[in-house]
């Protein structure tokens, strides 16, 4: 790299930060890691209408559930400071009027009611009204009327807007780290504004790039969504003579929906039960509610795992990656051009490989707070334990209280289907044998009461499955649960017999 790689993830703050904002983050953190590079956290808040409150705490949050960690920026801070462009807004009008100075952008006066006008007017031609090199000098713009109007205008405080003054009939040549050369005929853009004296702040053009520059940016990698402001973004460099320090662009894919075409939303995860979003959100406006990725269940890291392998291939057929190996094996030229279409189902998969993964430790951290909510005070030790012996069956975190509450709690009802599976003919009477068996164990390790039962069924010639499927009643209430040994090594003989002896309480045996 000629320069220090410097990249920016640079959301609004108008609500949750969508899984695809959350990949996008993402690729520029691995490409900073990867090359020593430093990753900067701005938030582009120019869009005063659409703010959301809450919205800017929610993205931090989310990126550091995620593991991206900030080297400067919001919450931060830096050499660079502000990173709020709400907090920059006098620098940007520097900028805007330097580009009006040198030809490049002009004063626009047109109110949005006459811009209307003049749509609907198109529009009943069957023409569409672009605001460009056809009409900017025949509208209430610098370019049409006297500089003394002009002056005169904004002295008496009517509202305005630059415009950048896009060149007529010119191909601007770019360069995208992922597509390649692109070249656009400017005659087919219009004349962006910039810069807005309603509100005294700069659009997203004008402020990205200046902040860009001032921060001293490598490298922009961002979504798709702003490929066509690329030739823009190409002049304002040069129309503020940058051209030097223009930062290589990357245009990530799209991320689409499971089935048909067209981006991911909220709606398909509404509609097909899955979240969008990395955490829960509840709108501060409305009440709305979102599901995420975290309260469902999901372990961070397979999280950005799975987030990573949508629009980057590793090359192997590896799929399970760290954040290290992410950072070392993660390059731009291996992301995809064509959108990356989500699977529901290959998070879960995601995710259970990560849960069959961990070990009972990282699990006792995961299941204590949901033991303590049910009331359940119980050693780390033993909550691991517990999890650990049924993570095989479980997808995410929150299947583990529904697989793993046997073993703190005592059936308090008998599932039906078992009962009536298992609790009939002769089986009531062989599991009072089996209590008085159990009863006589002194040693109740797993080992030992397996050896001494399994040895006592053999004698009596009853089948295996009838005794330990009643048992299995029993003990878990359910047909489901380890294997029984497990279940009675955990509890322990008091618990074990006491809960044969509840099942007796609660059923007659069936004639």
């Amino acid at each position: 790299m000629s320069r220090p790689v410097r990249v920016r993830f640079a959301p609004s703050p108008t609500g949750p930060l969508h899984i695809g904002g959350v990949r996008t983050a993402l690729y520029n953190y691995l490409f900073a890691r990867q090359h020593g590079g430093t990753m900067i956290l701005r938030i582009e808040d120019t869009d005063s209408q659409r703010f959301v409150p809450g919205a800017e705490a929610y993205i931090m949050d989310s990126l550091a559930w995620c593991g991206i960690e900030i080297d400067e920026g919001v919450g931060v801070g830096g050499p660079h400071a502000p990173y709020r462009q709400s907090e920059r807004r006098e620098i940007y009008l520097e900028y805007a009027l330097r580009l009006v100075e040198a030809g490049w952008a002009y004063y626009a006066f047109d109110t949005a009611e006459e811009l209307d006008v003049l749509r609907r007017e198109a529009e009943a031609r069957g023409e569409t009204f672009a605001y460009n090199h056809a009409v900017r000098e025949r509208l209430a713009t610098s370019l049409a009327l006297p500089a003394a109007e002009v002056e005169a205008r904004i002295a008496r405080g009517d509202q305005w807007v630059v415009r950048f003054k896009m060149p007529e009939n010119r191909i601007v040549g770019m360069d995208d780290l992922i597509r390649g050369h692109v070249e656009v005929n400017t005659s087919t853009l219009d004349d962006k504004v910039l810069y807005k004296s309603a509100d005294a702040l700069p659009t997203y053009h004008l402020a990205n790039i200046v902040d860009d520059r001032l921060m001293e940016i490598s490298h922009v990698i961002r979504g798709e969504e702003w490929l066509p402001s690329l030739p823009l973004h190409y002049l304002l460099y040069e129309a503020l003579e940058w051209q030097d320090a223009r930062p290589a662009f990357a245009h990530l894919p799209l991320l689409l929906k499971p089935t048909g075409g067209g981006k991911l939303s909220k709606r398909d995860g509404d509609k097909m039960g899955f979240p969008v979003f990395p955490l829960f959100w509840k709108s501060p406006a409305t009440g709305e509610t979102a599901r995420g990725y975290r309260e469902d269940g999901y372990f961070p890291e397979a999280f950005v795992n799975m987030l990573a392998l949508l629009g980057w291939n590793p090359g192997t057929e590896q799929e399970l990656f760290t954040m290290q190996q992410l950072i070392d094996g993660f390059s731009l030229d291996r992301v995809s051009k064509s959108g990356a279409r989500f699977q529901p189902e290959k998070a879960r998969w995601f995710n259970a490989q990560y849960m069959h993964r961990k070990t009972d430790a990282e699990l006792a951290e995961v299941l204590q707070p949901v033991l303590r909510a049910h009331g359940i005070e119980v050693s780390d030790e033993r909550a691991g334990r517990a999890a650990g012996l049924m993570k095989e069956r479980a997808t995410l975190t929150t299947d583990l209280w529904d697989l793993t509450s046997f073993f703190f709690t005592a059936p308090a009802e008998y599932e039906e289907k078992q009962t009536k599976k298992y609790w009939k003919g002769d089986n009531p009477a062989i599991l009072r044998e089996v209590r008085e068996v159990l009863a006589g164990i002194d040693d109740f390790s797993l080992e030992n009461t397996e050896r001494i039962l399994h040895a006592w069924i053999a004698e009596k010639g009853y089948a295996m499955g009838q005794v330990m499927n009643t048992l299995r009643l029993a003990l878990v209430g359910a047909g489901k649960g380890p294997g029984m040994y497990d279940v009675t090594s955990f509890i322990g003989k008091e618990e074990t017999l006491r809960r044969i002896d509840r099942l007796f309480d609660a059923l007659e045996p069936a004639e």
